[in-house]
């Protein structure tokens, strides 16, 4: 935090400014963060050799401006790039850039409108292209055209007047200030104007399918519903890469997931990393190095608020009291997960630490439907105005922990007089349409909420990004709050740390107290690494193992 000469915190707009943008420090100390690696080993001069990385989900989104899901951004960190990228330590820190822009190296305007940005100038597209800032302008116009299906426009709609001044700087100009811009651009992957311009349908083609970036690797082929492969892109500008192809098996399949690991068929464990029943064994495998890593996603039950029996508070507060979640946490999950009341992570200066605490009572449940008015009929199934408290519940075929989880839960319920049935579909169906446009009923699912460590939330809760009510972001639940809106759109316009940390204390109290989804727990992930493979570095403030495969290698 910015402090004065006589250690007194400095509230003013300038040094909140300078904390948000804080390309100031990063780009003084960390200019070549990603060009230079940070482990004792000594990388292969040429790249030698291939990691496997199993997913028990696959990959299926190769367009990085479109919806997609955690393991799709494994891809997009290996074979894009963005203007900035986050380090673990939460700094951004240049990518296709030469420096972060801030006040202090004029990048950014003192009111936070007028942004520069200076390119790097020996980038160059897959297919030989030279990257321009051309291909910035065409990114960040893409994105907001209204015409295309874009995962977020959060922020992006904010832009205005882009000016190509030359191949390497552009300018534009903010409709109005936006804290987590900086943020947001770490996980922008700027794509090529030259091959998607000449595309017909922007929405599908040729480059949706073996996408060509500036990336440390390049596509290789798809064998879909097993893998795909990527190759090693010798004139990659920045660190790397040092193995010569890098692989996303599909396994979906947890426990043989595991057994591959176990056996050395995979080197890393990506998405969803080795279940919590496995850590105790597999910490005390030869040749393999597993750790435990608190993560930023939470795993919870989502509701579809658009269905009626979900559209009753009552409703969502017993069925979250019958829950019993230290069970779930303890029993099914070997205590591995941590206990939360919120979407924010536990590690962040954002976290609200003060929100009720969740409490397994099925006495308390059963009265809280008694006085809503929800009666069991002659089958024990309760009933309000003709609409029976039945409905699906929908995650990735082959979770196992997930699958153990939806039956006790199913089971409990059953005793309150509620019907869950058990719905689960593949991860390519799972999260395509059916979540992404709200066609689910409930889902389990664990969700990241923050881009980079920014607080921002709009993305998932903001009315304005329902896809399924015509809005552009990731809110499935169909949540729709004029308070939280308002607090959301509050909070992306103030810098000041200290203000917009209690902004988002309150969105934390309001979500807690509508429950559009009943968190269960915040995950920890139970990493999984061959010995020798040299490079890797967990990062809490992106989605995916992969962030930074380029620095990988055989010792």
């Amino acid at each position: 935090m910015t402090k004065n000469k006589n250690g007194q915190i400095d509230h003013s707009r300038r040094a909140a400014l300078r904390m948000i943008a804080a390309g100031g420090v990063a780009g003084l100390i960390a200019p070549n963060l990603l060009g230079k690696p940070a482990f004792a080993q000594t990388p292969p001069a040429a790249p030698t050799g291939r990691i496997i990385v199993g997913l028990s989900q696959e990959p299926t989104v190769f367009h990085p401006l479109m919806a997609h899901i955690e393991v799709d951004d494994g891809v997009n960190f290996s074979m894009f790039d963005a203007l900035f990228r986050i380090t673990p330590e939460g700094e951004i820190v240049p990518n296709l850039t030469t420096e972060v822009p801030s006040l202090e190296n004029g990048g950014i305007s003192e009111d936070g409108l007028n942004w520069r940005i200076k390119l790097r100038d020996d980038v160059r597209w897959h297919d030989g292209t030279a990257f321009s800032a051309d291909d910035v302008k065409y990114t960040l116009e893409l994105i907001t055209n209204p015409d295309f299906r874009a995962w977020r426009t959060t922020g992006h709609a904010l832009v205005r007047d882009i000016t190509v001044v030359s191949p390497t700087e552009l300018t534009w100009r903010m409709e109005e200030a936006f804290a987590p811009y900086l943020s947001f651009l770490t996980e922008t992957f700027m794509v090529p104007k030259h091959i998607l311009e000449a595309q017909a349908d922007m929405n599908e083609g040729a480059f949706h399918q073996a996408p060509i970036g500036t990336g440390a690797f390049k596509w290789g082929r798809r064998i879909a519903g097993d893998r795909l492969e990527l190759v090693a892109n010798p004139d990659y500008f920045g660190e790397g890469p040092y193995i010569e192809q890098l692989v996303f098996k599909y396994i979906p399949d947890m426990t043989v997931l595991y057994t591959q690991f176990r056996s050395g068929d995979i080197d890393v464990v990506g998405q969803s990393y080795l279940t919590p029943d496995n850590y105790a064994e597999a910490k005390d495998l030869p040749d393999r190095v597993v750790t435990l890593v608190p993560k930023a996603s939470v795993e919870s039950i989502y509701f579809n608020l658009d269905l009626p029996q979900f559209q009753d508070l009552a409703v969502r507060e017993a069925l979250y009291a019958a829950i019993d979640r230290m069970a779930i946490i303890d029993a099914l999950n070997y205590g591995v997960p941590r206990e939360t009341e919120t979407f924010m992570p536990t590690q962040s200066y954002f976290y609200n630490p003060d929100l009720p605490k969740h409490e397994f009572d099925l006495d308390r449940a059963r009265q809280l439907l008694d006085d809503a008015g929800w009666v069991p009929g002659a089958d024990g199934i309760r009933a309000k105005d003709g609409v029976r408290l039945s409905f699906k519940n929908s995650t990735t075929s082959g979770a196992h922990l997930r699958e153990q989880a939806q039956q006790f839960i199913q089971q409990t319920y059953a005793e309150i007089g509620v019907e869950m049935l058990i719905e689960n579909l593949p991860s390519a169906v799972m999260w395509g349409d059916f979540w992404v446009r709200s066609q689910f009923e409930t889902a389990m699912v664990g969700i990241t909420y923050l881009i980079g460590s920014d607080p921002d939330v709009t993305n998932r809760f903001h009315t304005k990004a329902i896809v399924a009510k015509g809005g552009s972001g990731s809110n499935n639940a169909q949540y729709s709050n004029p308070e939280v809106d308002a607090l959301l759109e509050e909070g992306a316009r103030t810098f000041d740390p200290e203000k917009r940390k209690d902004i988002y204390l309150q969105v934390q109290e309001i979500i807690r107290r509508d429950l559009p989804f009943m968190p269960l727990f915040a995950n920890t992930s139970v990493y999984g690494i061959k010995k020798g493979v040299e490079g890797f570095t967990a990062n809490a403030n992106t989605r995916t193992e992969s962030w930074h495969a380029a620095g990988w290698y055989w010792a």
